[in-house]
């Protein structure tokens, strides 16, 4: 089985620092690419059979493709400066990603699809943030590409764990075919750390897998399948952005029962 935490690499020509598919994972469904891309560097891709959700992590990109010619997709530094500019691009388009005068950091979201659904922008003032949990596992989830938006398999939202908070949590999973109790789903977990010296933890386990992680500032996560959740340590932020896809388009999710009684206030 591959590894489960995927290290950053140096931005390669493309800006290409994290490079995530179905073949490199062990799995069917879920791509990911992260790109730093300094003003004027670019990055071509073609979705072929696929779909692709464009997530502006920070900064500003420019984005073409026969679909438009979209111009500064972003607007906040970091992740933790609010929500995202997003795209949607659905397969057989060739589209290129450029950095912006001040540059940008973009994930590309992919997974298999049939015709997809419309190529069109996914702006940060649709996102609505969510305060979800209480107490210490408070945090903020931002749905960027989830059920409510069209698509065929993409699933894709972002989450903001506070310091000394736990996120993903309590413990899920969603590694069965069992709609309407629980979908099967690959998942990529994309981290940023603020500030960026700190860490996170990262807890996978079941069904034959148990794996503490420490992850790092762009360090990225595979989850196959299992049960995972997420710790942000005193004194540093941890800011995440989800990939999800599997055999049908529904997140739903089963609790590790042990710790289900969390969720009570």
């Amino acid at each position: 089985m591959p590894e489960l935490r995927v290290p950053p690499a140096a931005p390669g020509a493309d800006g290409a620092i994290t490079v995530v598919t179905p073949e490199s994972a062990g799995w069917s469904h879920v791509g990911f690419e992260a790109l730093v891309l300094e003003p004027g560097r670019t990055a071509e891709r073609d979705t072929g059979a696929r779909e692709c959700c464009v997530v502006v992590i920070g900064g500003h990109i420019h984005i073409r493709s026969a679909h438009g010619d979209w111009r500064d997709v972003g607007g906040r530094a970091t992740p933790f400066d609010g929500a995202p500019d997003a795209a949607y691009l659905p397969p057989r388009t060739r589209f290129t990603v450029e950095g912006a005068e001040d540059g940008g950091e973009a994930g590309l979201c992919f997974a298999p699809a049939g015709d997809g659904a419309r190529a069109r922008l996914l702006p940060a003032v649709a996102v609505t943030p969510e305060a979800r949990g209480h107490g210490a596992h408070a945090r903020t989830v931002r749905a960027i590409l989830m059920d409510d938006e069209p698509a065929d398999a993409l699933l894709v939202c972002e989450v903001d764990t506070p310091p000394g908070h736990w996120s993903s949590y309590p413990p899920h999973k969603h590694d069965r075919d069992a709609l309407p109790e629980e979908s099967r789903l690959e998942e990529t977990y994309f981290f940023r750390v603020d500030p960026p010296q700190g860490f996170g933890v990262h807890r996978v386990y079941g069904d034959g897998l148990d794996e503490t992680l420490a992850v790092r500032d762009r360090d990225t996560v595979l989850v196959p399948r299992g049960y995972h959740t997420v710790s942000a340590p005193p004194g540093y932020r941890v800011y995440y952005l989800n990939v999800m896809a599997g055999p049908a388009r529904a997140w739903a999710v089963a609790d590790d029962p042990d710790h289900a009684w969390t969720k009570a206030p």
